[in-house]
């Protein structure tokens, strides 16, 4: 922990904003303190890099629309996202210009990280802030993100862009100081030190609400997005925003996530973890242990039918004869166009309906398995 140089920090409505709504000052600004002080100057050797993933923008949005709590309707969401996000993003340039650090903004979708050019222009966009010193603020663009291309939640989040930008420590904040083996207030519960594998956590409680009611989830959100970035080779911490300091200078704190896995192809994890399938393709038999067992691309012979309405470079699941999902991946073809290469050779395809047809489905570099 004490060794990694590029972190990424999530923190959380509840630890930035009241209950009512609106951004605490004074919160942003510890949080701050705590983030320069650990960045240090750039030329130094031990110096580090941190990207921030920062809810609050809903929050922050609430009270100056007069709203009194999380509205439950998108539109309304994306309103108070529109005037919050302005508030939260000025509240940590003036913070981070207390110690001459500038502040970037960075908002995403899903859909811009699981096509293949949209990922690489995000790491690109994100590793440029860092090398020119500047601190990347990162939040999902609630603005104009529709329930189909929607994170769900910044801790999942988190956990994606930690392994997009090659982070070797992911931390995340939140108004509790780590995972409990049951309800925190509830006697005789403890803190759980150290995540070693999945299984650990099998008989543990996991409560699904936060305390604060500004947030969109609670410690299952953070543990679902700790498993995903231990298991893409990114240990996590997990702690309350109190104990930020502690946190990155290594201390041991919270819950502590080993890795469980290597990291992966970039942008597949997103696609696994981030996507909404837009309609699903059945496979035949050959196909699917083409596809699972050999790691084939999906060829139009190996189809066997199609659901759903979606275009071309929409993410799709591709299932078995019995409507299991065995894989998600990015489809070359609308879904008006499939039914005619259902079973067909591409050979035949180009012959009939030019060179275009002679191509995959789902090409293997745009395909991830959901099941081994």
């Amino acid at each position: 922990m004490r060794d990694a140089r590029r972190i990424v920090v999530k923190i959380g409505s509840s630890s930035l904003t009241t209950a009512a709504g609106g951004l605490d000052a004074d919160r942003v600004d510890a949080l701050v303190d705590v983030v320069a002080r650990c960045l240090g100057a750039p030329e130094d050797e031990d110096s580090k890099e941190i990207v921030l993933v920062s809810s609050g923008a809903i929050a922050a949005g609430l009270a100056p629309l007069g709203l009194d709590g999380r509205p439950r309707d998108l539109a309304r969401q994306q309103a108070a996202a529109s005037v919050g996000q302005g508030l939260l993003v000025a509240r940590y340039t003036a913070s981070f210009a207390r110690y001459g650090r500038r502040v970037g903004q960075v908002l995403l979708t899903s859909d811009d990280t699981s096509r293949r050019a949209h990922y690489r222009n995000a790491y690109r966009t994100l590793d440029q802030l860092l090398a020119m010193g500047t601190v990347p603020v990162v939040n999902e663009n609630d603005t104009v993100a529709t329930d189909e291309i929607r994170f769900g939640d910044n801790d999942r989040l988190a956990a994606l862009v930690a392994h997009l930008v090659r982070a070797e420590l992911l931390i995340l904040l939140s108004d509790v100081d780590g995972l409990y083996d049951g309800n925190p207030a509830t006697p005789g519960t403890s803190l759980i030190r150290e995540v070693r594998g999945p299984h650990d956590l099998d008989e543990v409680e996991i409560g699904s609400a936060g305390k604060a009611g500004v947030g969109t989830g609670g410690m299952v959100t953070k543990v679902e997005a700790a498993r995903i970035a231990a298991g893409a080779g990114v240990p996590v911490v997990l702690t309350s925003a109190t104990r930020a300091a502690d946190a990155l200078a290594g201390r041991p704190v919270g819950t502590y996530f080993h890795r469980t896995g290597r990291r992966s192809a970039g942008r597949l994890l997103w696609l696994a973890h981030a996507s909404a399938p837009r309609g699903a393709l059945v496979l035949d038999d050959g196909a699917v242990r083409a596809v699972v067992e050999r790691r084939t691309s999906l060829l139009p012979a190996g189809l066997a039918g199609v659901e759903g309405e979606f275009s071309a470079g929409d993410p799709v699941e591709l299932r078995d004869a019995a409507g299991r999902a065995v894989a998600r991946g990015l489809v070359n073809f609308d879904a008006r166009e499939i039914p005619r290469l259902i079973g067909r050779s591409t050979r035949d395809l180009a012959r009939e309906l030019g060179p275009a047809y002679e191509r995959e489905v789902v090409h293997r570099d745009d395909l991830v398995l959901l099941r081994r």
